[in-house]
């Protein structure tokens, strides 16, 4: 039983990575001007704090753009007051589709 859940829950994060916007992702990332804090190809941050945004797993990365969304429980958002700004424009789509860039 514990195969079938994880095959699931991997084919459901596979798929939302394959049926995201690569493109879309590209523009969103470059009209947001993330490169500003985490560097160029989201690999050298400007800060040692800023995480590394290349090569993390999509399905990790919406989850964490997602979270800062998350602004009336603490339990369950990121509180970067930068990010939390940064987030509030775009939609779940655009979030896929930046975490799947």
């Amino acid at each position: 039983m514990k195969r079938i859940l994880m095959a699931a829950v991997t084919a459901s994060f596979v798929f939302s990575a394959n049926a995201a916007d690569l493109k879309k992702g590209q523009e969103l990332v470059s009209k947001g001007a993330c490169i500003g804090c985490h560097g160029e190809n989201l690999n050298k941050p400007v800060v040692a704090e800023y995480p590394k945004l290349a090569g993390q797993p999509a399905d990790y990365l919406y989850h964490a753009l997602k979270s800062y969304k998350v602004t009336n429980n603490p339990n369950l958002g990121r509180s970067n007051a930068i990010m939390v700004g940064q987030m509030a424009q775009y939609s779940d789509r655009d979030l896929k589709d930046m975490a799947a860039y």
